[in-house]
């Protein structure tokens, strides 16, 4: 397989997700890339966007084994991973819990304390699961899909930042503008206006012959060795590379950058508004994402150009980064504090790119 199949099979699986779920193409394409390079997505957004939706029918179309753990309070983390239990024969066995698919649905992940998080970091990380020093084999892939309403609803726990670095992206859920409302509620409802209906407005599903799709679960996982094969085998420019490197030592306090577009005093300036900066693992997470957009994009480009960093890199850190205490808003930010740290998270990218053949100035223009 080479990119261009790569890129054939994940727009056909793009487009058979889309006609079920409506407005969420971009939420679509970023939870593809990390499925094919081995991320897990932290979905957000406030209940009944479709974020449960969207993980059933991505399972659904790719035909994936998958999986669901409802986070509550109560839930324990033998819940999740399994345990030992009696065989009637005076011996014990292993059960294993719900932890061991392809494709895990861990719906309201903040609703549950932090020790029961606390379970998923082995898995996420190591794809792997210990139970009383016993060692157990996660299947190939594996992919965590999470969903959190915002942190200020009542009932909820913040993720400690070391489960949070093990997501590939926070992904928040659009809100439907009012054309996606009505093809939601022809769907949901069934009722439409009276006149000639296309397919495609009253949200009836496409024929699925039309999509080239997994004909079973070996088929699956097949298609997405081979796609995070092609994935790991794309090159990224010179300047991406070095691009990924600035902002790295930048967020880190460390100010030696190759060829920056900003002055120093503006990097400076803008990386104190971060407390602490972006992980090795997550400037890994970012290259893997762009190379991984690069199958996603529609464009017939075989390298990581600054287009493909662009459309993964915020998504990429804003649950990595967190805004310093005493920082404040400044012109243009926004009132909200995460408005606010995606701002920040794109104006350092706009400093650090590199000076390189215009490079640069396509970051510029991403800005304004």
């Amino acid at each position: 397989m080479d990119v261009a199949h790569a890129r054939r099979h994940a727009t056909h699986v793009v487009k058979a997700v889309g006609e079920e779920l409506f407005g969420v193409d971009g939420v679509i394409r970023l939870s593809l890339a990390a499925l094919f390079s081995g991320g897990h997505v932290l979905l957000e957004g406030n209940p009944g966007l479709g974020k449960t939706e969207l993980v059933k029918r991505l399972a659904h179309v790719m035909n994936l084994k998958a999986g669901r753990i409802q986070f509550t309070p109560d839930l324990m983390p033998a819940d999740i991973t399994g345990t030992l239990m009696p065989t009637g024969h005076g011996g014990l066995r292993f059960q294993s819990g719900p932890i061991f698919t392809s494709l895990l649905l861990a719906d309201e992940i903040n609703r549950a304390t932090p020790k029961t998080q606390s379970a998923m970091l082995e898995a996420m990380a190591e794809k792997k699961v210990t139970v009383l020093g016993e060692e157990h084999l996660l299947p190939t892939p594996f992919v965590v899909l999470a969903t959190q309403n915002p942190i200020d609803h009542e009932g909820t726990y913040n993720l400690p930042a070391a489960q949070a670095d093990r997501f590939m992206f926070k992904v928040r859920m659009p809100v439907p503008d009012g054309s996606t409302l009505k093809r939601i509620l022809r769907k949901r409802a069934g009722a439409v206006a009276p006149g000639p209906q296309s397919g495609s407005e009253s949200g009836a599903p496409a024929d699925p012959g039309v999509f080239d799709l997994p004909a079973d679960g070996r088929a699956a996982e097949q298609l997405v060795r081979e796609i995070s094969e092609v994935i790991r085998s794309i090159a990224p420019l010179p300047a991406v590379e070095a691009h990924v490197t600035n902002l790295y030592l930048a967020t880190n306090r460390s100010f030696e950058l190759s060829n920056p577009s900003g002055a120093r005093a503006d990097i400076e300036a803008a990386a104190r508004r971060i407390q602490y900066g972006m992980s090795p693992r997550a400037a890994g997470d970012i290259m893997l994402a762009a190379k991984a957009w690069v199958c996603l994009s529609e464009t017939d480009v075989r390298f990581v150009a600054a287009s493909h960093l662009q459309a993964v890199v915020v998504h990429a850190l804003r649950h990595r980064l967190r805004l310093s205490l005493d920082d404040y808003p400044e012109d243009g930010d926004g009132g909200d504090p995460d408005g606010r740290l995606d701002t920040v998270i794109r104006r350092l990218c706009v400093l650090t790119a590199p000076k390189d053949s215009g490079y640069d100035a396509l970051w510029q223009r991403w800005e304004s």
